[in-house]
């Protein structure tokens, strides 16, 4: 095995946003079957040791992959382009008016105790999610605009939070 692959030829994947996750998982399991530390366990230290590097890099290599937001920062990562530099803040107009009306609307969920509007908000959350993931595969994957993809990038992390955000509000009501 060679420690100098990316993430991507690690599992032998194409270099891309759109990722077969069901590729994803066999080829992880099938690699952490041939590196995993267990089958290591009787051989000299320095035979241990690197079986546990390959599992540490095998695992955080599939969880960057995994995850839609980590893997579009990686692949703009291996563009040179450091997707959530603190300084780059911009977001689209558009984009930060709805993310105020999500923000409203949790928040009126919250205090009216509203599960159904949760509900519904939950629902179109994870629609804007998957649209952006969708935007994000064309932008990275076919356009190669990388610093569109980088704002795409950001606004799925928001995302993220507010779904999760959105879960918390559900255990706060249902408590």
């Amino acid at each position: 095995m060679d420690f100098t692959q990316n993430h991507f030829e690690l599992f032998g994947l194409p270099q891309s946003y759109a990722l077969d996750r069901g590729q994803l998982d066999s080829a992880y399991r099938e690699l952490q079957n041939t590196v995993h530390p267990d089958r290591f366990a009787a051989q000299p230290d320095a035979e241990q040791r690197v079986a546990m590097q390959w599992a540490t890099q095998v695992n955080e290599a599939y969880q960057t992959l995994k995850h839609p937001v980590s893997r579009g920062v990686y692949l703009l990562k291996l563009q040179g382009i450091d997707a959530l530099d603190a300084s780059n803040t911009k977001m689209a107009p558009a984009f930060l008016m709805q993310q105020m009306e999500w923000r409203e609307a949790i928040d009126e969920a919250r205090a009216g105790k509203r599960l159904d509007a949760l509900d519904a908000l939950t629902d179109d959350l994870r629609a804007a999610h998957r649209r952006i993931e969708a935007q994000l595969a064309e932008l990275i994957d076919r356009a190669h605009d990388f610093a569109a993809a980088s704002d795409a990038v950001r606004q799925l992390r928001f995302m993220d939070k507010l779904i999760a955000e959105v879960g918390d509000v559900y255990e706060e009501l249902e408590s």
